[in-house]
């Protein structure tokens, strides 16, 4: 009895050592990336099409060296390489909005292979409107809502839109001598933020907007036409006046809109988290092992907006997660 009952643990024993090993059988996709903070993103959604028959490795697009960035990804003579068995997931920058203009943008858009962010970059996923309340209340735990984030962010894209189209318009003429991408940042940034009055940044930055707008319309009136028709084919591509902000450059969205948003904010909901504490605490002893048990507790928005994933159910996400399915079906 003692020795079939040992063979039979040895049995079930083999059995799920057998189990935890990876199964040989998957095909495997290899995903190169351009960087090690995209890892995470790409990782995540591709894990939803993994199954029985495939799975996905998601690197950097070397081994051997440190190298990284859309055009080692891309044209290091990787792209001859890209196939049902590599692929390769980079930011789209303006290259998505450029379409036929470079040879970048040509390829990006054309090739099965590449799949591509459709908005700026990934940290314009980060800072998806509908998911900031959530980073606020991870960071601070309050839930008290201080700001309409998806309204701010809608009035800001539409401040910033059109600006945004001639500077689209300048990267399709590839003049950046005249109106670069950080010009352009420079008008569309936030200076500090008022809790309580977070409209007078945005009418700041409208007035930038206004001038740099007269400006670009008094020296390039002949440009009037090409920007309304423009306006039309970004349209298409699901560009709109209260989306803009994903479209603009990712870094910049980042630090300096969002993060000038939200660390007022979650200052503010700290403060009230704590005095809560003043106000409820019976005796010292508790007041002081509260406030220290809550300030353990807490972790930095800084670090919460980059663990966010709040942005699944926009609809950019959404169309990258077409674009794999389509993919998937040649493969």
């Amino acid at each position: 009895m003692g020795k079939r009952l040992t063979e039979n643990l040895s049995s079930l024993y083999i059995g799920a050592a057998n189990g935890l090993k990876p199964k040989r059988t998957r095909k495997k996709i290899v995903a190169y990336v351009e960087s090690y903070d995209d890892i995470s993103f790409w990782r995540s959604l591709l894990a939803e099409f993994e199954d029985d028959t495939r799975y996905f490795e998601v690197m950097l697009p070397s081994r051997n060296t440190l190298a990284k960035g859309k055009k080692t990804v891309l044209m290091n003579h990787l792209g001859r390489q890209l196939g049902e068995n590599m692929i390769a997931c980079v930011d789209s920058d303006y290259d998505y909005l450029l379409q036929e203009c470079t040879q970048t943008s040509r390829y990006m858009n054309q090739c099965p292979y590449v799949l591509q962010t459709y908005a700026y970059a990934i940290e314009n996923y980060h800072c998806y409107a509908e998911g900031l309340h959530e980073v606020c209340v991870t960071a601070t735990l309050n839930d008290h809502q201080l700001i309409d984030f998806p309204a701010f962010m809608k009035l800001y894209s539409e401040i910033a839109y059109p600006l945004f189209i001639w500077s689209v318009w300048f990267y399709r003429k590839k003049n950046l001598s005249e109106f670069s991408l950080l010009d352009f940042c420079s008008y569309v940034k936030l200076d500090q933020i008022s809790v309580a009055h977070p409209e007078t940044s945005l009418q700041a930055m409208s007035r930038r907007v206004r001038r740099k707008l007269k400006e670009l319309e008094h020296r390039h009136a002949h440009a009037l036409p090409e920007i309304e028709v423009m306006k039309g084919e970004l349209k298409q591509l699901g560009v709109h006046p209260d989306n803009t902000y994903m479209f603009i450059q990712g870094h910049h969205i980042m630090n300096n809109v969002v993060m000038r948003l939200l660390n007022p904010v979650c200052t503010v909901l700290r403060r009230e988290r704590e005095e809560q504490i003043h106000q409820l605490a019976c005796h010292e002893v508790q007041l002081q092992n509260e406030l220290t048990s809550y300030q353990r507790s807490v972790v930095g928005v800084e670090v919460v907006i980059h663990k966010n994933t709040n942005y699944k159910n926009s609809p950019l996400y959404r169309k990258i997660l077409k674009d794999v399915e389509k993919l998937l079906r040649i493969s």
